[in-house]
């Protein structure tokens, strides 16, 4: 029998043809790190994309060869993404947050031979440039000051061009995790697999997309493929909000003045803005709705956005899963739960999205799988046609035989498949042969309002092994005490659960992508005893 239905490769080119086909006039607002504005459109970007496809050409960058960015969010970046991709390349998203070594290793070990990136980060390029072996070509997004600018270059030429003819299992983007322990591992996204995580991440269990959202992505474009919003938001022709900046002032000028309806970000970047309304009196941005992950959003946060009326939507993923695996969304009896039990849902890391599947396993074994129960909890993994099979140069799948990826976290999932995440596998605290989530901990301790940020690891005990010691920042002027915030956690935790210490500190070290590192707070004290 012949086939009933077109061969059409599944490419993210045609996710750029379709945005500027049917929204090419849907703008794209850029705020620059100097205050200034420009203004794109989904047409604008095809154009300018397509020409970078003639410019790469021109350089002699074949396909399958490496295109790296060092940049923050904005229009220019955004037409990398498909014109890298277009002339067949893989676009390579380095994030400049990393340390000299991480990003000596990364461009070496991608063997990148271009670079574009902003003039904010020329020092890391006059630091570098040296020890980057393979980097043929510099150009600068928003300067000629060092090195070609961007629009020049790309200006040379028309955008009379075609895309590369790929194949929709050919590699189109590369990402590499942040390496808390030995060095990065590179991911790479596939056509295919970034266009079905795209097309599902525009569902209202999702990010909830459609023509008339306005997005303004807090999350880098150099983290995780952004979440996927720059391939989501053209399949929807989306209008993209940009801030070179992530300062808590400037985000919540452009989200009331270019009506933004849709924002993403890790928790501290609605702490930032919680506390930037309170010190001026101004009111939260009326968003639809509010996409949270990156690490476990504390009550509070989700509270404060829901009673302002905004949707909010816990995400879970990682760089190994395009990123997204989970996002909250509304059960099917929401509408007869209370405001708090709403709250008890959206706290949690939501269910998985079509092309997602989840199961917990022994934390002993890391083999007996565990029953979706709300109660067993072990070790997550994961698997999907937008998950990681093998890392980027690896020798081994890092997904066994059936396909199931070890993420490194602990969770529960629930009867209806909703997603409980209670620590990481290396974070989670053993005490006395029974497992205590140090995220729970965190998140009960950040509930007090005199708490800024609060971070618990599991300390050596010569009796039980381990006890949580619980390390807080105290919010400016307050006067806070260890008992006052073991007597706000005892309502809120076991008893055995309650910190054997509590102790105060300036800051709390953070990696690369914002989440707090227990391995630098475990090295900061590695001398701190308790007593039995």
């Amino acid at each position: 029998m012949s086939r009933a239905m077109q061969d059409w490769d599944l490419v993210v080119t045609q996710l750029i043809d379709h945005a500027a086909r049917e929204h090419g006039s849907r703008e794209h607002v850029t705020r620059w790190a100097d205050g200034s504005e420009t203004r794109a459109s989904w047409a604008s970007v095809r154009r300018d994309a397509l020409r970078m496809v003639q410019a790469l050409r021109a350089l002699g960058i074949r396909r399958g060869e490496r295109i790296a960015t060092l940049a923050m969010n904005h229009a220019r970046h955004l037409v990398t993404w498909y014109g890298a991709a277009g002339a067949g390349g893989v676009l390579h998203t380095i994030n400049p947050r990393l340390f000299d070594e991480q990003l000596e290793y990364i461009a070496n070990h991608a063997e990148d031979r271009v670079l574009i990136y902003d003039a904010a980060f020329q020092p890391i390029i006059d630091r570098l440039r040296s020890k980057w072996t393979t980097i043929e070509h510099y150009i600068c997004f928003d300067s000629g000051a060092h090195a070609p600018s961007f629009e020049d270059w790309i200006g040379a030429f028309d955008g009379d061009a075609t895309w590369e003819a790929v194949d929709e299992r050919d590699p189109c983007m590369l990402c590499y995790t942040s390496g808390t322990t030995g060095n990065p591992k590179g991911v790479i996204y596939e056509h295919r697999s970034t266009m079905l995580h795209a097309l599902s991440g525009i569902q209202r269990h999702c990010f909830n997309f459609d023509a008339q959202s306005v997005m303004l992505p807090v999350v880098p474009m150099f983290h995780a493929a952004s979440w996927g919003l720059p391939w989501g938001g053209a399949a929807t022709g989306v209008k993209f909000v940009y801030s070179c900046v992530n300062d808590a002032a400037v985000l919540c000028d452009l989200m009331n003045r270019e009506g933004v309806t849709h924002s993403a970000g890790v928790p501290t970047v609605w702490l930032a803005m919680f506390q930037h309304c309170d010190a001026t009196g101004r009111e939260l941005p009326r968003l639809k709705q509010a996409t949270i992950g990156g690490s476990a959003a504390p009550r509070f946060m989700i509270e404060r956005l829901m009673r302002q009326g905004i949707r909010v939507a816990h995400a879970w993923g990682m760089t190994e899963t395009s990123p997204i695996g989970t996002v909250g969304a509304p059960t099917h009896d929401w509408d007869s739960k209370s405001f708090e039990e709403q709250v008890d849902v959206v706290q949690m890391q939501g269910r998985p999205i079509f092309g997602v599947e989840l199961r917990t396993v022994d934390l002993d074994d890391m083999t007996t799988e565990l029953p979706r129960d709300g109660v067993s909890s072990g070790a997550l993994q994961i698997r999907g046609p937008w998950v990681i099979k093998r890392y980027f140069k690896a020798d081994e799948d890092a997904a066994n035989a059936e396909g199931w990826f070890d993420t490194g976290d602990v969770g529960i999932i629930h009867p209806d498949g909703t997603l409980q995440l209670t620590d990481r596998t290396k974070d989670v605290i053993k005490s006395g042969g029974e497992w205590i989530s140090s995220v729970e901990l965190e998140n009960a301790a950040m509930g007090h309002p005199d708490v800024a940020e609060a971070a618990a690891v599991g300390i050596y005990h010569p009796k039980w092994d381990e006890r949580p010691v619980l390390f807080v920042v105290r919010k400016e002027g307050a006067a806070l005490v260890a008992d006052d915030v073991i007597e706000h956690l005892k309502p809120l935790v076991a008893k055995w659960w309650l910190p054997d210490a509590v102790e105060f500190v300036d800051a709390i070290p953070h990696t690369a992508t914002g989440k707090i590192s227990k391995k630098d707070l475990r090295d900061q004290f590695s001398d701190y005893r308790l007593e039995a």
